[in-house]
């Protein structure tokens, strides 16, 4: 599905160059639910972004699909990003003026489907999130957790094949973001490819492959049998950090 091989990344800073991903080689199978980790500057946005065509790489090859994405054009980008991935943030990134079933329609508005027919179907993704009720309410009048779940529902209707989350959990209270990550496991279970950026371990170690990155490289991954002995490791020592 994914198949990235020596990526390399830099930003011009200025007269300085800041090389931010350093040679990433990455597989991720279809049906996977992937979290990738890091500090901050340890280049997970830019990986994410390069992952979902948001941004070209500088070096090595990325071959989504058996594709391979390099320095395509904008509608070119924007064409398979429609016709393949989904974006969840945690920001929500709703608009405001629109109420949630405008919200989650706007991806089929994009692909030329008729007003009529993009909110019906709208309306169908809304209840399989259990907000068919709140389908004419505006963003502000939702709670984050409610919004997150618009959001969902938006990155859905598509169809896509991948799922980018990019910290959606983070602006969530810890109830809701296990609520989240209960539908997005439910989501991923039907076939669908889950990559998930976040800095919470509980979080990452719900997901099946944990993707460690560390000043551009990939540091570690821990998969499956690993994960338990790694979310006790992490836990002790928070519990140290607390005490």
């Amino acid at each position: 599905m994914i198949n990235l091989s020596n990526i390399h990344k830099s930003y011009q800073m200025g007269s300085n160059s800041l090389h931010v991903l350093k040679g990433i080689d990455l597989k991720i199978e279809q049906g996977e639910f992937v979290s990738i980790m890091g500090s901050s500057g340890s280049g997970k946005s830019t990986l994410l972004n390069i992952l979902g065509i948001l941004d070209n790489y500088d070096e090595g090859t990325y071959h989504l699909d058996g594709k391979l994405v390099k320095d395509m054009s904008e509608k070119k980008a924007a064409r398979l990003r429609n016709e393949m991935l989904g974006f969840v943030f945690q920001s929500f990134n709703l608009i405001s003026f629109k109420n949630a079933m405008e919200n989650v329609a706007l991806p089929l508005y994009y692909q030329g489907v008729g007003r009529k027919k993009r909110n019906k179907i709208a309306l169908e993704y809304l209840d399989k999130m259990g907000l068919l009720e709140w389908a004419n309410h505006m963003p502000n009048e939702m709670s984050g957790g409610q919004k997150q779940r618009v959001a969902i529902a938006r990155s859905l209707i598509s169809k896509p094949k991948i799922i980018f989350a990019d910290e959606p959990t983070g602006a969530l209270d810890s109830s809701t973001s296990y609520e989240v990550m209960e539908i997005l496991k439910e989501i991923n279970a039907e076939g669908i490819t889950m990559i998930l950026v976040t800095h919470e371990h509980d979080i990452a170690a719900m997901t099946q492959k944990i993707i460690r990155l560390n000043d551009g490289v990939i540091a570690e991954v821990i998969k499956n049998g690993e994960l338990e002995n790694w979310k006790d490791q992490f836990s002790k020592k928070d519990k140290l950090e607390i005490a």
